[in-house]
This record gives structure tokens, C-alpha cells and sequence, in this order.
């Protein structure tokens, strides 16, 4: 629902600068996701972010949604229980960017034993509320389809349900929402400074570019910088940071479809750590992730050869056909921040996030987010502001549980029904292409179409079926400045069409962009 200015928190300029109750640190999942929430319980909220939506670790997740099978081997229940509640909130907020995934699980009895494997998989399904995803169930792999890219020695193994999620989509939607609830987002702006008075923040903040900066003043600030988290407390805000992070890198890769069917497969390895190999894009298969060590600058991870020949040979163990460093087509790297405990084992440390509030008489609120998972942020979200929303004067109650986010109020989250209404609707959009934008814009997908009655209405094909109305779509309304924005983020389309397509993409942008700039683009709320 796009709401009226007049019933949007205002976030009021004054003396050069913007004043507001809110500022959010960190354009990633919980940074986003928190500006929707407090913006919806009607907080004037500015959410900035040094570069784009989703520009680092958000976007370079194994694309779950899930409760973390294996985190039950390390007695995480109550964090499992949360996520898996979490996964069903999230089927139902957001059909068209997360869908249910069934992963099938080959048995191998020299790793972990198959009583063990079925009371996870039992605790699994009854730990959380499942109503959309069907139970596990034993597979004899001998006998399925599922089992025909398997090498012969797998003959059993087990099925059960998660899902997957369009990351980076999942951030710009949660931007969007807050925009349209009254939230400034100010993309590539950067905090460079921020003095702490006793009842407000002023922050200044500089574009990217070298324009002019911009001074917000705000009575409380979210840290919600991810890796980042604990030097912008130490170095931006000279303040001691509660919490030490441990930086760990996950690296993906993506080669070209291993198998025809619709599900994933959890490779169960010799070091303890589980694989993923998932269906993506059409065309390929996902596999990762990794789990090394990082010290490095966590806007600059990069997969190493020795990851990517890891990520080969787990895959080699259990496929028949085998794939090696030359097969990949893609690949990338993020920096998860983990809270620091006393292990030496990265895959064990936990995956649960901590929010340290700090206030107190003669000092302003400062919130900060130390770790955290993908399938938990709204939750995340909502505990965040039941510790900011009172101080801060709001008595509105949660309500993000129930909301759609933009795109998603689709009836009874049937995606396949809204789906066949589309394709009667739209009889003239190729099919594949039609499924495409229902699955980034759901409903929205009207709004992106616009009039458009034929193909040739939606303009130049930039390549790989990128119509110049959908560009136009993405920077007016989902802030696109560059063709990485576009084929990277808001698509996937990098890896469908070639350089060309980038190259003419990059040549196009700065029309599409002069033709949407505002007066004053630190105001650019989508309509």
C-alpha cells in the first residue's frame, strides 16, 4: 500500500540539515529492515548507506531462508526455533521473492549415523510452526530421480523443506517500504562523523562523489553496519564497542546445471561442515558456502583458488558428473560477522545476533547490531524497536509480522495462482520473461508493465531480455544508479547476458537517471 504524504513521520529540514528520530547506520538486511519497522510505527527515520542496497554481505548469502539444520548438533534450539518461525513469516510476507525449496539429504553412514539424522530432522519439523512446507520424509535414492545425479554408492537419504530467498531483493523491498512509509534513504552517503549530545546525535554525512555534505540530527542511531559494527563504534564514534566480531568468510561458486529437477541437495563432508548444491538461475547450480577466517576489508572478500577447489571436491563425493575450478561461470565471496565466543571452530559459533543498547542519562540512544542471520532480521527488526520505540515516544505495537512487504500481498501467498492470472493477463510477454518479473515484483509487476500491450512496448533490449522499461522501473523507483545495481542486485541477469549487455547498460544509465533526479535526491521516496 503506497501511503499519502500527509500520513507519513515527517523528516523535517531545518538550518541546512535534516532532523528526525531515527538514524540508521547500514544498508544491509537488518539495517534495512529495521528503518520499515520503526517507520512504520511512525518514526521519522533516516536509513544511509556508504554504497548501495545489499552491496555486501546481504548479498552474498547461500540464498536461504532456514532454521540451520546443523546448528541443532550444537544445541542452538532456541535460535533454530526462532528462525524456522521466522521462515513461515517470511513465506507468507514475500511469495514471490521466497519459495519453499526441498532438500534432499544422501546418507552417508560413515559421517553421521541414520537414527541421528532422523530425530534432527524430527526436532526440525516440530520445533517451529509449519503450516506451507511439507514434512521430511526417508528417499530411497536407488529408485528416484533424485538419486540419478548421485554417485552409485548413495542409495538412501532424506528429503525435507526450507526455502530460498532473493537476498538482495529482500533489502531493496524492506528500503521500499520504509521509503513509502516516510523514511529519507540515502544511498552511496557516507557517516563520516557523529557527535553525541545528551538528547540527540549530529551526524554528518557526505555523498559519494564529493558533494555536499549533509548534517542529520537524530535522537537516537542505529549501528546496523554488519562487519563493520564494531570499528564504526570504535573509530566513527570512539566509543568502547560492547561486543568483539570474529570475520568469516563464506565463498560461493556457480557452474552450470548439474542436475534437471527442482530440488537441492545438504552434502553431509568428512570436516563436519555441510555443502549446498542448489538449483539457480535456470541454468545453474549454487554451491557453497565456505567458512576461512577474514581480516582483510570486508568490502573486498574474494574467493581463493584453494576454496574454490574445496567447494569441487566436496561436490565430486557425491555427483557423477565432476566439475573443477575451470567450470565455474560466477562466483562470489562475503564477510559474515559472528559473535566472538570461545571456540576455535567457525562453523560452530553461534549464527544469533545481539543488540547492545547503550543510554542513559545525558546521552543519547545508541542501538548496535553484532551478528545475525538473513531468516531472522525481521525479527531482529521488531526487538530492536520494542527497546527504541518507547524511548523514542512511539506506542504503536509490532506489525511487521503481518505485513506484506511491497509486491507480496499476493492472495494466500499462492505465487502459482497469481502466476496463471498474469499469464492470461500478459498472453503477449514470453513466458519465461513473465516469470521472471512476477517472481522480482510480484504484484508490482503491473506498475513495472505499466500500459504496455506488446513487447515492443517495453522499449530497447539492452540484452538478455533487459527492456528498457524495467531499467526505467529500477531507477525511479528502486534506486539504480549503475548496471551493477541492476544485472547484480535487483537481477541476476549478469549472468545470462554478456559484457556487451553491461557495457550498453552502463552507456544508458545516466539518461535514465537525469530523467528521474529530484531537486533534492536525499528526499527520493518511491511513489
Amino acid at each position: 500500500m503506497t501511503l499519502l504524504r500527509q500520513d507519513r513521520p515527517a523528516v523535517a529540514e531545518r538550518q541546512g540539515g535534516l532532523d528526525c528520530d531515527l538514524l540508521v547506520v547500514g544498508g544491509g538486511v537488518n539495517g534495512a529492515g529495521i528503518a520499515r519497522d520503526a517507520a512504520g510505527r511512525g518514526l521519522a527515520v533516516v536509513l544511509c548507506e556508504q554504497d548501495d542496497l545489499a552491496s555486501h554481505t546481504s548479498s552474498c548469502s547461500t540464498k536461504l531462508i532456514h532454521g540451520g539444520l546443523r546448528y541443532l548438533e550444537h544445541f542452538e534450539f532456541r535460535m533454530v526455533r526462532k528462525a524456522l518461525q521466522e521462515r513461515e513469516v517470511l513465506l507468507r510476507s514475500a511469495p514471490h521473492i521466497v519459495r519453499p525449496l526441498r532438500f534432499v539429504m544422501p546418507h552417508n553412514a560413515g559421517l553421521r549415523p541414520a537414527w541421528m539424522v532422523r530425530i534432527g530432522l524430527f526436532l526440525y519439523d516440530h520445533l517451529g510452526k509449519r503450516e506451507l512446507l511439507a514434512e521430511s520424509k526417508f528417499a530411497d535414492l536407488a529408485s528416484s530421480p533424485l538419486g540419478q545425479p548421485l554417485r552409485p554408492g548413495l542409495k538412501t537419504g532424506f528429503v525435507y523443506s526450507d526455502a530460498w530467498v532473493d537476498d538482495a531483493r529482500l533489502v531493496v523491498l524492506n528500503a521500499l517500504d520504509a521509503a513509502e512509509r516516510g523514511a529519507v534513504v540515502m544511498l552511496r552517503t557516507r557517516l563520516v562523523s557523529a557527535v553525541r549530545g545528551a538528547d540527540r546525535w549530529e551526524a554528518s554525512l557526505r555523498p559519494a562523489g564529493g558533494g555536499a555534505p549533509c548534517t542529520v540530527r537524530a535522537r537516537a542511531l542505529v549501528n546496523a553496519t554488519g562487519p563493520w559494527a564494531e570499528s564504526f563504534q570504535r573509530s566513527t564514534l570512539s566509543i568502547t564497542p560492547q561486543r568483539s566480531l570474529l570475520m568469516a568468510k563464506g565463498s560461493h561458486i556457480v557452474v552450470r546445471r548439474l542436475f534437471d529437477h527442482d530440488h537441492a541437495y545438504i552434502l553431509q563432508n568428512p570436516d563436519k561442515r555441510i555443502i549446498f548444491a542448489i538449483p539457480y538461475e535456470r541454468d545453474f547450480t549454487l554451491i557453497g558456502t565456505t567458512d576461512v577466517a577474514f581480516s582483510g576489508d570486508p568490502a573486498r572478500p574474494e574467493i581463493t583458488p584453494e576454496e574454490t577447489s574445496y567447494l569441487c571436491a566436496m561436490v565430486n563425493g557425491y555427483f557423477n558428473r565432476q566439475i573443477s575450478p575451470a567450470d565455474v561461470v560466477w562466483s562470489y565471496s562475503g564477510v559474515r560477522p559472528l559473535l566472538e565466543d570461545e571456540t576455535s571452530d567457525l562453523s560452530a559459533v553461534t549464527r544469533d545476533y545481539l543488540l547492545a543498547h547503550d543510554a542513559g542519562p545525558g546521552r543519547a540512544p545508541l542501538l548496535s547490531v553484532f551478528g545475525g542471520k538473513i531468516t531472522t532480521y525481521r525479527k531482529l527488526a521488531e526487538e530492536a524497536l520494542d527497546v527504541l520505540a518507547p524511548v523514542l515516544g512511539s506506542a504503536r505495537q509490532t506489525w511487521t509480522a503481518a505485513a506484506p512487504l511491497p509486491g507480496g500481498d499476493i492472495v494466500n501467498a499462492d505465487f502459482d495462482g497469481f502466476l496463471a492470472v498474469l499469464r492470461r493477463e500478459y498472453a503477449w510477454l514470453p513466458g519465461d520473461l513473465l516469470q521472471r518479473y512476477a517472481r522480482a515484483y510480484g504484484t508490482r509487476v503491473r506498475n513495472m508493465l505499466g500500459a504496455a500491450a506488446s513487447v515492443a512496448h517495453l522499449g530497447r533490449d539492452i540484452g538478455g531480455q533487459l527492456f528498457e522499461a524495467e531499467v526505467d522501473y529500477l531507477v525511479k523507483h528502486e534506486w539504480a544508479c549503475t548496471a551493477d545495481d541492476i544485472l547484480w542486485r535487483r537481477s541476476k541477469l549478469g549472468l545470462h547476458a554478456g559484457p556487451d549487455t553491461a557495457g550498453a547498460l552502463a552507456a544508458a544509465l545516466p539518461g535514465f537517471v537525469s530523467k528521474h533526479a529530484r531537486r533534492d535526491d536525499r528526499h527520493a521516496l518511491s511513489a
